[in-house]
This record gives C-alpha cells, structure tokens and sequence, in this order.
C-alpha cells in the first residue's frame, strides 16, 4: 500500500509541477450514472458470540470468535460527480481528481452464520440476552435495505487523445489513488453496520470529446472504479466485514482550456 500511495503523490505531483506554465492547463467537471455491483458482505465474529432465542436455534448457543458470518447485499444505482485539474501535453493529458458517489442499499439476503442459514430463524437470535422473541424473521428484517454507500475519491488519471483532425476526439484513460468509503446498513432502523474505511483504489476511462471552440469542450464517457477490500466493523453484534465495491459509471462533462 505504501508504493501505491508513493507512486499516486508522485503522478499528481507531475500535474502541478507541469502546471507552473499557464498554457496547457485545464479544468473539468461531469455529472454520472454510477452502477454499482452487488456486494457480498462476509467478514467473521471478532469474539466470542452468543446467541439470542430463534425459532429452531434456542438462546445460549456460543460461537466462538472466527465463525464465518454474511449475507448478499443488493445495491442500487445511483449518482457521481467529479471536479478534475489537468494539464495537456500533446496528445497526453495529467489530472488529479476528485470524485464522489452514492449509491442505496436496497436490500440484504441469504444471512447466514456458522454455515447455518438464518434468514428464516426469528431476529432474536442476532441479540445476545434478548429476552424473547422479535416477532420478526432475519430475512424480513434484512430485506428492507436502508443503508448506502458514499465514498468520495483522489485520483491522478493519465489520459490519451485520438486526434483525428475533427472535433471529435476519442480518448482512453486510466487511473490510480484513494477511495474515502462510509459504508452504512440500517435495515428496518435497526443499525447493523456504520463505519469507513479508506482503501487503494483504480479506474479505467474511455469516451469521446466534443471542441466546441478553443478552450470550451463537451466530453462523455464510461468508466470502471474499484476498490481494494472495504473493512469494516458492526454495531448490532461484535463482528469484521470485507465489502467490494466495484463501480460502472456513465457520464457527461465540460472541459475549459486556459
């Protein structure tokens, strides 16, 4: 991790350093369609766990600290936003980034723990010393999403213009840095999970821009973000969760050159 984060302060580095000349300079800003994959939410409990009463699983069974517990995550599409600062070199363009996105929960299934699949056992189970019964299934109570994902970027992106004589030009890019990531699951107000973590993160672009004069262009495009592993903890239940978060994202923008 730490070479990445060498090599990511040592690419924006070379867009200020390339910036001390005003000719080439640029600034941007687009809007988007992030997509985001479902995730698989599977991490174990960090201690000795407990549990309350079920429908088949009684209260008191002791799983000890390692116990595989997760489910699936559904998530839903959702919105981005960038602000870049570049510098053009030629055909080649360096710019630092900055991006953020959200996109909600819309549901959780498949809980399990244990290799034991829990979504039919009553929530009691998931709350240690719980006197009796919720009177509502995990899955139930797990299906109702409401939580999200927002996580905000630093990138320094290396792209390539195809100069084909016209006004149109496509490009390809690529690039690297930081994804800040609060990941917050919340199903039927019951808190599960709220914490973030700040993890590597990459992406890939390609798209087509439009000069609509000298300095003013229009641009749209695709690109792919990922994250390294998103580690977090839960509040309901002492536990560790990976999440992935892998993003497709559709958007248009304007790109002014000083």
């Amino acid at each position: 991790m730490f070479s990445k984060k060498k090599l990511f302060c040592a690419i924006a580095g070379s867009v200020f350093a390339a910036s001390a000349s005003a000719e080439g300079i640029y600034v941007s800003g687009n809007i988007g369609y992030s997509n985001m994959d479902d995730t698989d939410t599977s991490g174990s409990f960090s201690s000795e766990f407990v549990t309350g009463p079920g429908t088949t699983i009684p209260a008191g069974v002791a799983l000890p600290a390692g116990t595989n517990v997760g489910w699936d995550t559904k998530v839903d599409s959702g919105s981005t936003f960038s602000l870049a600062l570049g510098y053009e070199i030629n055909q080649f363009r360096l710019e630092a980034e900055y991006a953020s996105s959200q996109n909600d929960v819309e549901s959780h299934d498949s809980v399990s723990a244990a290799g034991i699949d829990l979504t039919g056992e009553d929530a009691g189970v998931l709350v240690s010393g719980a006197p009796g019964n919720l009177g509502i299934s995990v899955g139930d109570l797990v299906a109702a999403g409401e939580g999200e994902f927002d996580a905000d970027y630093l990138f320094a992106n290396v792209y390539y213009d195809f100069d084909l004589g016209t006004a149109l030009t496509p490009y390809v890019g690529a690039g690297i840095g930081n994804a800040s990531v609060d990941v917050s699951y919340s199903p039927s107000g019951v808190t599960i999970i709220d914490d973030d973590d700040s993890v590597f993160a990459y992406q890939l672009m390609g798209g087509v821009n439009y000069d609509l004069s000298e300095q003013l262009s229009l641009f749209g495009g695709l690109r792919w973000r990922q994250t390294d592993d998103i580690q977090v903890d839960a509040d309901l239940f002492d536990a560790g969760f990976e999440v992935q978060m892998d993003s497709f994202v559709a958007e248009i923008g304007t790109r002014w050159m000083f």
